[in-house]
């Protein structure tokens, strides 16, 4: 092999571990941001559900308090 034909298989070789070295780094990169935006949403989601659950939770307590007071100053008031 010539020098030529040596700089040129060295310069192949090199170009390809930098592509695959690059491609490497892009793909986790990219992983890594999609496990972000994926944890975020999933987040989110989980909080409006728990915050919802405890709305309703927080309603149904409220409301039966109620109830039962009304009860007994109607049963007062009949009394």
């Amino acid at each position: 092999m010539t020098d030529r034909q040596t700089d040129r298989q060295t310069d192949r070789q090199t170009d390809r571990q930098t592509d695959r070295q690059t491609d490497r780094q892009t793909d986790r990169q990219t992983d890594r941001q999609t496990d972000r935006q994926t944890d975020r949403q999933t987040d989110r989601q989980t909080d409006r559900q728990t915050d919802r659950q405890t709305d309703r939770q927080t309603d149904r307590q409220t409301d039966r308090q109620t109830d039962r007071q009304t009860d007994r100053q109607t049963d007062r008031q009949t009394d």
